[in-house]
């Protein structure tokens, strides 16, 4: 099972099925796509910025491996690693930069795949009995208790009592 998060416009109300025509679902795995096409998969998905970034470091560190004069073999492994974090990050940063482009993640699902998560998670939406929780939930009491005035020495203020 893999982890989907479901990005909306933030204006976009519970129960609103006109908000899920700009919806978008974020797959909280490895993108092999991004391992494999490295920049290019941050350019078909609009990441413009992200895609320039991912492009620079990749020309950097060929860069950096020509003028060591590496190995070969250590070469390809050093690339595998880099592409290795690309995939690992990649969905992280077009998560990232829907939440800048004002379509935070308001709900995520567990599903088999992609189409199972986009029918849960539009029927979530839809139903306001299963509308996800609030983005600003109310502070808990348990933060709120007031501090103590007396002065606090050392980690462990009740080891250290007045006589």
């Amino acid at each position: 099972m893999t982890t989907y998060t479901l990005h909306l416009p933030r204006d976009a109300r519970p129960g609103d099925p006109s908000a899920l025509d700009e919806s978008e679902l974020v797959k909280d795995a490895f993108s092999w796509g991004a391992f494999i096409f490295t920049f290019l998969w941050f350019f078909v998905h609009r990441l413009w910025l992200a895609g320039l970034a991912v492009l620079l470091v990749v020309l950097a560190f060929g860069g950096i491996m020509a003028v060591l004069d590496v190995h070969p073999l250590a070469g390809t492994i050093a690339q595998l690693l880099l592409q290795s974090l690309i995939g690992l990050e990649a969905n992280s940063l077009r998560r990232w930069t829907l939440a800048r482009r004002g379509r935070p993640a308001v709900d995520a699902v567990t599903a088999a795949d992609h189409d199972e998560a986009e029918a849960k998670a539009f029927a979530r939406w839809l139903d306001p009995r299963s509308a996800p929780l609030p983005r600003n939930p109310a502070p808990s009491p348990i933060l709120s208790t007031p501090r103590r005035s007396e002065p606090v020495i050392g980690l462990f203020p009740d080891a250290e009592r007045p006589r």
